[in-house]
């Protein structure tokens, strides 16, 4: 993952590089540096990818308790 990379997923999931340290056990330093260094280590990386994943879960998971609602309300 580039500097640019993270970046740009702070920006899509609207987090602070605070809050996305406090998500992945760093601190905000600690992402400022990779930044700016452009040097994202992969634990940082997989870190980031399990975020999204998550991500991904729990949207999936609210399109199905929709799904679920509807389908109930259909039924009665």
């Amino acid at each position: 993952m580039t500097a640019q990379e993270l970046k740009d997923f702070c920006k899509e999931q609207g987090l602070t590089y605070r809050e996305l340290g406090e998500l992945i056990g760093m601190t905000e330093g600690g992402i400022q540096n990779a930044i700016k260094k452009d040097n994202v280590s992969e634990q940082t990386s997989k870190s980031i990818e399990l975020l999204r994943e998550v991500q991904r879960l729990k949207e999936q998971l609210a399109d199905y308790e929709n799904l679920k609602q509807s389908l109930r309300k259909a039924i009665l």
